[in-house]
């Protein structure tokens, strides 16, 4: 790696017209990963990579008349000390909307700043006012949110997209960590507190809690990365909402089979039961705020569904 500093005008104007070309493509890809569910926020990304493909003509106009036809292959990672290496979200799917606009808006102040470092280092005139231009340019759209909210992102186009969010949130990561932790918290209920009656052993108890948290998770996760594959649905990749699922599943079981840790099995018993309160509550209160629920509706019938299942396990253990 070669430090920023000890670039020659040649190089720091070749790596210019490299940085162009990447963040034009970068926008580009951003545009296509957002067509579908965010259309205006994908035209912007368009817009922007235009804009990109502008500048990478100004300096490679510039460069030629300087240096010639030779352009030196000069990248983001063969320099130490200024710009960062970026991770590759513009390939990722699906893109989710507020993090591609913070990573634009990073990659504008950066770019800004290269422009403005470059510049100052710059000895020829003609160089550095296409510098200071360049960099006044990206200055001049650094905060994203600005440009979004000019006349291709309307109010009412960016309230559409923002629910559009909302809603692929919802189906992505609420709906199946929301039906894992049910699962966990209600399904675990019977074998653990059966075991527990049955036994009195608080060891005893807490392994079958944990072989039942496990093995709901296993079969939660496996069931709902089957159920489809999110291309109709746009409920997202199967191993994302198998593994969100899965993880909630399991959560929601150890939740009430910790306490067995305690070596006195009263003491456990009753701290397992203000958990299984606890973990209600929770199912109830995210019923209530995403899946527009009423609160004590949706109280009634964990709570209803919770208890008869929790019955069920005392009864059938201390028989």
């Amino acid at each position: 790696m070669k430090n920023f500093s000890d670039l020659t005008e040649q190089e720091v104007l070749a790596l210019a017209i490299t940085n162009e070309e990447e963040d034009s493509r970068i926008y580009r890809g951003f545009a296509e990963g957002l067509r579908e569910q965010f259309p205006s926020s994908a035209k912007v990304f368009d817009e922007m990579a235009d804009e990109e493909v502008t500048h990478r003509t100004m300096l490679y106009d510039l460069y030629r008349q300087r240096f010639g036809e030779y352009l030196p292959l000069i990248r983001r990672q063969d320099v130490r000390g200024f710009i960062q290496t970026r991770k590759p979200l513009w390939l990722m799917r699906p893109l989710g909307l507020d993090e591609v606009r913070k990573f634009a808006e990073d990659m504008e102040f950066q770019a800004e700043r290269y422009y403005r470092k470059a510049a100052a280092n710059a000895r020829d005139a003609s160089v550095r006012e296409l510098l200071i231009k360049l960099a006044e340019a990206e200055a001049g759209h650094e905060s994203l949110a600005h440009k979004l909210s000019e006349t291709i992102l309307t109010a009412g186009a960016r309230e559409k997209e923002d629910e559009t969010a909302r809603r692929a949130f919802l189906l992505q990561y609420v709906q199946p960590g929301l039906v894992g932790l049910m699962d966990g918290s209600v399904s675990t209920l019977a074998p653990l507190f059966a075991a527990a009656f049955a036994t009195h052993q608080p060891w005893e108890t807490f392994l079958v809690g944990l072989a039942a948290s496990v093995g709901a998770a296993i079969s939660m996760g496996f069931a709902e990365a089957l159920s489809d594959d999110g291309s109709l649905t746009g409920r997202g990749t199967p191993w994302l909402r198998g593994t969100v699922c899965g993880m909630m599943t399991m959560i929601g079981g150890l939740g009430h089979t910790l306490p067995y840790l305690i070596q006195d099995f009263w003491t456990a018993t009753v701290i397992a039961a203000i958990v299984v309160v606890i973990e209600l509550g929770v199912i109830s209160w995210i019923r209530y705020r995403f899946m527009d629920t009423p609160f004590l509706q949706a109280t009634f019938q964990i709570a209803f569904g919770g208890a008869l299942v929790f019955i069920a396990g005392i009864l059938i253990g201390s028989s």
